[in-house]
């Protein structure tokens, strides 16, 4: 889906259907695969990285996200 997205057809599908994952389930990962790639790449051009874990971010994130959650 990343590097060649026009190859996806539906017999990729197919198996996964099979298995009784729904149409919607399938829709949403491709839109979550997608945004995830948009991101990505955004990341990549602008230089952004992940805070060392030593920094406090993860740990004050965590305590913000508790105590209000996401807005």
């Amino acid at each position: 889906m990343t590097l060649e997205p026009e190859k996806l057809v539906p017999d990729d599908v197919r198996p996964v259907l099979a298995l009784g994952v729904s149409r919607q389930a399938v829709q949403d990962a491709m839109h979550v695969a997608f945004l995830f790639n948009v991101f990505d790449r955004l990341a990549d051009a602008m230089g952004w990285d992940v805070p060392a874990e030593g920094s406090g971010f993860w740990q004050t994130s965590a305590k913000r996200l508790l105590s209000h959650g996401y807005r």
